[in-house]
């Protein structure tokens, strides 16, 4: 699928990394503490860590350790030579399992606070009952606006993340053209990068959203055309074979009612 960046980008001459991977962090705790809460109805999900400090799980771990073998088994010349990260401890434990079989020390991230999860202000850790049951005007207002544009006090719209993530796009036209680009980060910086870099609107990006969440370590891939002016769309949320083999899990990182 090639994708039309001059329209995407107005009045921008586009020019891109060589590959760019947009990757979702391994599975939590925090994925595994949600699943928990909803299944057994529970309004707040538990958890240990704030959000920025939650780690990956066990399952999480292998995962990650998967997708780093995945990486080493390309070529030298195929390989991620940046890696851009989210500050938040389960992207950088998934992202340094890919730098330790680069050779690449984890100091050598590009650590990039515009690449963080989503924030969720007064509804951080509900889950989607207790969002309903505790905050029933902000559940008709999510309803009435629509999850792109609905801002909960405190926290983030998708329109938020998308407007931080305008200038990580920005960067990687300017600092990174011809490399090969990981980006690790989480669910829904995985959709508004594809909102970004394939010129999607409203409709079509909440339409990809429907149809399930981003697997865990679930890679979405672009190359760069030969005149590196334009993106070819390559795969979506590929799930290596030796990480298929660890399990995965499609919760996300975040209340459902505030997805």
């Amino acid at each position: 699928m090639q994708v039309d960046q001059k329209s995407a980008m107005e009045g921008v001459t586009a020019r891109w990394p060589d590959r760019i991977w947009v990757v979702r962090h391994g599975q939590s705790a925090g994925n595994v503490a949600r699943d928990h809460a909803e299944a057994e109805g529970i309004t707040l999900i538990e958890l240990e860590h704030r959000d920025a400090d939650v780690p990956l799980s066990a399952l999480g771990e292998r995962q990650s350790a998967a997708l780093a073998d995945w990486v080493a088994k390309m070529s030298e010349a195929d390989r991620p030579n940046v890696v851009l990260v989210s500050p938040y401890v389960r992207a950088r434990q998934t992202a340094e399992a890919v730098a330790a079989v680069l050779g690449h020390p984890s100091s050598a991230l590009i650590v990039d606070e515009r690449l963080r999860e989503k924030e969720f202000g007064v509804l951080d850790r509900y889950t989607s009952s207790g969002i309903r049951a505790t905050f029933p005007e902000l559940a008709e207002q999510r309803k009435l606006v629509g999850k792109f544009y609905f801002r909960p006090p405190g926290g983030e719209s998708w329109c938020d993340v998308i407007l931080r993530l305008r200038g990580v796009i920005a960067d990687l036209q300017r600092s990174h053209v011809g490399a090969n680009v990981m980006v690790v980060g989480h669910q829904v910086i995985v959709n508004c990068m594809r909102y970004l870099l394939e010129g999607l609107d409203e409709r079509a990006i909440l339409d990809i959203d429907r149809e399930g969440d981003v697997p865990n370590c679930g890679v979405t891939e672009y190359r760069a055309s030969d005149a590196g002016d334009a993106l070819e769309l390559v795969t979506t949320n590929f799930v290596p074979a030796e990480l298929a083999q660890q399990g995965r899990t499609g919760a996300p990182d975040t209340p459902a009612g505030a997805r």
